[in-house]
């Protein structure tokens, strides 16, 4: 039974979710937003926001040191410490949105849309503003309907 046991398997081995989480986290550091299947972006929340956090905290080389030893690239520590951090600023957790996207069609995996949420370039705010398009036709009434003129 697997009563409080945390996190999930992925149908991988210890070391191969490793290589997966980083090398997701690299990538959402990097790009801002991936798509990648759903419980994989569920589970990459658990493993990037703690480190996002750790780089709040304080610009050092302890922190930096840590960090690094999640993610072994340099570049993407560097991006996480001097550009994604000033534009998080003061928020208190929450630093990632997973959007589902619906399933593959290759295999039929649900996907999902994971992103930084203060980079948000999805347009979740903009499709609450779009007009719904429904399958029947209206029908345009044109302007001297029903009005009857009699040249004389």
């Amino acid at each position: 039974m697997r009563h409080q046991v945390r996190g999930r398997k992925l149908g991988r081995t210890h070391a191969h979710r490793n290589a997966t989480m980083r090398a997701l986290s690299n990538a959402l550091i990097k790009n801002h937003k991936i798509v990648t299947t759903l419980p994989k972006a569920k589970e990459l929340r658990r493993y990037v926001e703690p480190l996002i956090t750790r780089a709040l905290k304080e610009d050092n080389s302890h922190n930096r040191r840590l960090v690094f030893s999640f993610l072994n690239d340099k570049y993407t520590v560097t991006h996480l410490f001097d550009d994604i951090v000033p534009v998080i600023g003061e928020r208190n957790g929450g630093y990632t949105r997973v959007i589902k996207l619906g399933t593959r069609s290759g295999d039929g995996a649900p996907t999902a849309l994971i992103e930084l949420v203060d980079f948000n370039e999805s347009g979740v705010e903009t499709t609450a503003t779009k007009r719904k398009r429904t399958r029947r036709g209206s029908k345009k009434k044109s302007d001297n309907e029903g009005e009857e003129t009699t040249e004389e």
